[in-house]
This record gives C-alpha cells, sequence and structure tokens, in this order.
C-alpha cells in the first residue's frame, strides 16, 4: 500500500471534494448541509401537513410522502437530472439538480420523523395548554414543537447521517464530491484501496461526530 497517493492528491480530495471549493462545481459538505436544513424544513411542513383535520392539506401530503418513499433516490436525482430541464426549457446545472433532489425526498421521511415526534408528546399535555388559553398555533410552538424535537433527536440525526452518505449518489450525474473526487485520481493513478479507505474513513469520521453530537443534545435537553 502507497498512501503517498492520497498525500499529493489531499487538496483536490479535501478542498474540492470534500468542501466544493476550487475549478469544478461540487462538494460533499456544500451538498449536505443546505440539504440537511432545507430537506428539515420542507419536512417539517409535510410532517405537520400530515396531522391537519383538513382533508386537502392531509391528503396531497400523504401522497407526497408515499410517493417518494416508494422510489430510489437515485431515480429521484435522474427525474431532476432528465426531466427537469425538459419541463424548464433551461439546462440545470449538477448541483441545482442534487439538492433539489435530496431536498425533496428527504423531506418525505423526515416528514414522518416529524409527524410521529408531535404525535409523541403526550395528549394531556396538550390539553393543558389549550385548558390556559393558547391557540393551536401558540400550543403548537410554545408546547408541543420543543417537546417533539427532543424525542426526534436519535431519529433525525440517524436520517441525516444517511442523507450524508447518499450524497456520494450525486456523482452518477458528474457532480465532484468526495467519491467522484477519488475517481478521477483514481483513473489517473489507479490507486483504488487506497483512495477508497481514505475516503470511507472521511466518510466515518464526519458520520461519528454527527452521532457524538446527537448524544451530547439529547443529554443536554434531558436536564433541562
Amino acid at each position: 500500500m502507497d498512501f503517498g497517493v492520497v498525500v499529493n492528491n489531499l487538496g483536490f480530495l479535501m478542498v474540492q471534494g470534500f468542501l466544493g471549493f476550487g475549478s469544478f462545481a461540487g462538494g460533499t459538505l456544500r451538498l449536505a448541509i443546505p440539504a440537511i436544513v432545507l430537506g428539515f424544513l420542507l419536512g417539517v411542513f409535510i410532517g405537520l401537513g400530515r396531522l391537519a383535520r383538513s382533508p386537502w392539506i392531509r391528503i396531497p401530503a400523504t401522497g407526497y410522502v408515499e410517493l417518494f418513499r416508494g422510489v430510489p433516490l437515485v431515480m429521484v436525482i435522474f427525474w431532476f437530472w432528465f426531466i427537469l430541464p425538459i419541463l424548464l426549457r433551461v439546462p440545470l446545472p449538477e448541483y441545482g439538480v442534487a439538492l433539489a433532489a435530496f431536498v425533496v425526498f428527504e423531506a418525505a421521511y423526515l416528514g414522518e420523523i416529524v409527524r410521529a415526534g408531535i404525535q409523541s408528546v403526550p395528549r394531556g399535555q396538550v390539553e393543558a395548554a389549550t385548558a390556559t388559553g393558547l391557540t393551536r398555533a401558540q400550543t403548537m410552538r410554545h408546547v408541543i414543537l420543543p417537546q417533539a424535537l427532543r424525542n426526534m433527536i436519535p431519529a433525525l440525526v440517524t436520517q441525516f447521517i444517511v442523507l450524508f452518505k447518499d450524497t456520494s449518489l450525486a456523482s452518477i450525474i458528474g457532480y465532484m464530491d468526495l467519491t467522484k473526487a477519488a475517481q478521477v485520481v483514481n483513473n489517473r493513478e489507479i490507486r483504488p484501496f487506497e483512495l477508497y479507505l481514505f475516503i470511507a474513513v472521511v466518510y466515518w469520521l464526519c458520520t461519528y461526530t454527527m452521532s457524538c453530537y446527537a448524544r451530547y443534545l439529547e443529554r443536554r435537553l434531558s436536564l433541562t
């Protein structure tokens, strides 16, 4: 094994492939962080829609979840890559396509986590908030969501880790993430073991850090 190939290409792998700074549009973190934030925000609306009393809101939200949970992520990426430019009549960059596909796909799963978290709050808490004169929106904001968020943390972090690892799928449309950067270097150097072992370590360190922070957050919230 010769890990000199990793050292010699470390700048390209980490700065371009992992962070997304360079001559290519790409970056694992540049894709994962906005996808997590936007996917969660959309997931909150989907989760609330699943619990809405009005069927005009609940049924479309349910259909959204069932549709995107029933197809592979790679299929959603291809939909956005091949079909959306035809409908919009404009070419779309790899970053925009990958980000849109991840946000739309992950929101279906995150919406279910939000729904389950809200339903885990004891009914008595809601009734007590209503008895104090809070409106439904105030009850949701000040009573239900803070408690639900604490219950959601393990499932949310698990889904965020899955999303982070799935960003490697964006390389199939030419997006220059860490996996694609390793592939480019390997095509030139022919050192697959060293390169793919290195990016596996990078992915593991990131996901392990996320898990540790989630456990810290759980302990801290349990004390409040």
